[in-house]
């Protein structure tokens, strides 16, 4: 089973690869670059932002149906802001829910999202049993992951987006476009996201990159088993609507 792995920046790139044994190869395609591990995962450094990630990561996905070797599974992976206090600092938080935050309407009612303007979507879930699988093998907390073009930097945009979305863990800025370019080839998507700072007043000296790729590497380490075994023909039965994260 191929899988597509699909990060904003080199770095992540790098730390999901660090995971795997076995040499890595760089393939160039019209458009993309991508680290072919010594297993079944290309991985890809889409870019930052909802709009570059979805035209990266559609770009990979006709390479490969051109070639006669689709992808079954693509995922979204990086760092995030996590909320607080469901996704502290350094944990790993697998989507069950992946959305775009800010795609809709602001009206004098407050915010509108696309669909009650009567068109798009806004939200994709990735299949039950795997978000399930893959956060067990993992020790993930799973939550909505929020797909955002700017980055929360204050406490009352933080409060806003939690009281719009009671059930999100993290806030990153590429989820949504991995995963509209996923559905449009009909293929699954993830997101696993590793927290390296809270989402809220921006603190740089607050932030924990390292420890963030530290645990983006761990963790795809115990998943990609999971990942390897799961079969792609079973029913697809995608994530429910769930509660509130417990702190």
């Amino acid at each position: 089973m191929r899988v597509l792995v699909a990060t904003a920046v080199p770095a992540e790139r790098d730390a999901v690869a660090r995971a795997f044994t076995g040499p890595v190869r760089e393939l160039v395609l019209p458009g993309v670059v991508l680290r072919r591990t010594a297993g079944a995962y290309d991985l890809l450094a889409a870019g930052v932002g909802p709009a570059l990630a979805a035209a990266s990561t559609a770009t990979a996905l006709t390479a490969a149906a051109l070639e006669g070797a689709p992808y079954a599974l693509v995922v979204s992976a990086g760092i995030a802001g996590g909320f607080q206090p469901g996704a502290p600092v350094g944990s790993l938080v697998v989507a069950d829910e992946i959305t775009a935050a800010d795609l809709g309407a602001d009206t004098p009612d407050g915010f509108l999202p696309v669909t009650e303007l009567g068109f798009g979507t806004v939200s994709h879930r990735p299949p039950k049993t795997l978000v399930r699988d893959v956060a067990a093998a993992a020790g993930a907390r799973t939550g909505a992951v929020l797909t955002v073009s700017t980055v929360t930097g204050t406490a009352a945009r933080a409060a806003e987006l939690r009281a719009r979305h009671p059930g999100a863990l993290a806030e990153a800025m590429e989820g949504f476009g991995v995963a509209e370019a996923a559905a449009a080839h009909g293929v699954p998507v993830l997101e696993v996201r590793a927290v390296s700072n809270p989402v809220g007043p921006r603190d740089r000296a607050a932030w924990r990159i390292g420890d963030a790729l530290a645990a983006l590497t761990e963790g795809f380490g115990k998943l990609s088993p999971v990942l390897e075994s799961w079969n792609p023909h079973e029913p697809n039965e995608p994530t429910e609507p769930h509660e509130s994260p417990e702190p």
